[in-house]
């Protein structure tokens, strides 16, 4: 009995006693740059930590506001970093109609690339900003972040900060350990969040793939067995972020396109394979949205269909398969030809113009 009390008094002591570790602490993405200024500057630059923002941060910006609103009646900006800019009341809701008397459906998201507004859920009353789970760091779906009643959930930081892919870093910084933070280089970590629906399918409408929908084609590609960051910098943006080349691993294609017509006029391997196919935003034509598709493939048949329907709880929904038709990959481009020409010529693409 002796033995026992002075085992248990021991393991007070220690802290032993208690059931579980503490949980390690949010510390920010500022505190991060400390150590990793180079990993820092360029995240900073990216789109993940501008998703959403408090107003009186995205002002500075000089972003347009809608129709009929100032600066006092927002609460947040929903992105505004590259592709398009919502924006939410006082109270937290999406704002979905505009005008002088607020009685204009739409008219509520703003295109970046064009310059123009577009509608959004356009009219609907009471819209609730639950992109939480994506968009924020530490997110939780209790409660209401500042106690808004149109925001779902809450959050440490807004965005995604380092510490949504790293984890809490308390601990890391405290020991400077490297075992103390999580390095996920999977591409199921980035799936997380740049996904749609059901991994097993790739949702699709409109004529166009659906955005944040990399993760699906990326797994309905030949590249399934690949993670993002085999090509990607996690840290950069996208278009910047390119850090292996197709020809790192197709040797024989880019010899035989070395010399090529392709080549001499500046054609892309990612031009062709990857073409914007997704629409998040904006389309400039038929076979252009404003995503490049992570697919890669290209069924060179002409009469092959990218898109099909599926009925999915008695409603008709689209979807796209594994592979790029030749509309998007050529058409695009060769506005004037046709899905024969296009087969006919994709044959010896990679060689086209050599003997």
């Amino acid at each position: 009995m002796r033995k026992l009390v002075l085992l248990i008094i021991c393991m007070a002591i220690t802290g032993t006693f208690s059931l579980a570790r503490a949980a390690a602490d949010y510390v920010g993405s500022d505190t991060c740059f400390k150590c990793h200024p180079e990993q820092y500057n360029d995240f900073k630059v990216s789109g993940h930590p501008f998703k959403i923002q408090k107003a009186e941060t995205a002002k500075f910006w000089q972003l347009p506001l809608p129709v009929g609103y100032t600066w006092d009646d927002i609460s947040y900006v929903i992105g505004g970093a590259h592709k398009k800019v919502r924006y939410m009341d006082k109270k937290g809701y999406i704002i979905t109609s505009t005008g002088p008397n607020k009685d204009v459906a739409g008219k509520n998201q703003y295109n970046i690339e064009t310059g123009a507004w577009s509608d959004y859920n356009p009219g609907e009353k009471n819209l609730k900003y639950n992109c939480g789970p994506c968009h924020m760091t530490n997110y939780k779906k209790e409660g209401h972040q500042d106690g808004l009643e149109g925001i779902v959930g809450t959050w440490t930081f807004p965005g995604i900060q380092c510490e949504e892919c790293h984890g809490p870093g308390s601990d890391h910084v405290k020991s400077g350990d490297k075992t103390k933070i999580k390095v996920d280089t999977s591409s199921a970590a980035c799936g997380k969040c740049h996904i749609r629906g059901a991994k097993e399918k790739i949702p699709a409408g409109g004529g166009f793939i659906q955005h944040h929908e990399q993760y699906n084609e990326q797994l309905a590609g030949p590249h399934k067995d690949l993670s993002c960051v085999d090509c990607h910098n996690p840290h950069k943006k996208a278009k910047f972020s390119i850090k292996t080349t197709c020809e790192t691993c197709h040797s024989k294609e880019a010899a035989d396109y070395k010399g090529s017509v392709m080549q001499i006029v500046g054609v892309k391997c990612s031009d062709c394979h990857m073409p914007k196919v997704t629409k998040s935003a904006t389309s400039k034509g038929k076979y252009e949205g404003d995503v490049k598709t992570h697919i890669i493939k290209i069924n060179t048949d002409p009469k092959a269909q990218m898109f099909y329907d599926e009925e999915v709880k008695g409603k008709k929904v689209t979807f796209a398969r594994g592979f790029v038709t030749l509309d998007f990959a050529c058409l695009n481009c060769h506005k004037n030809k046709d899905m024969k020409w296009a087969g006919a010529k994709a044959q010896r693409i990679h060689k086209y113009g050599k003997m």
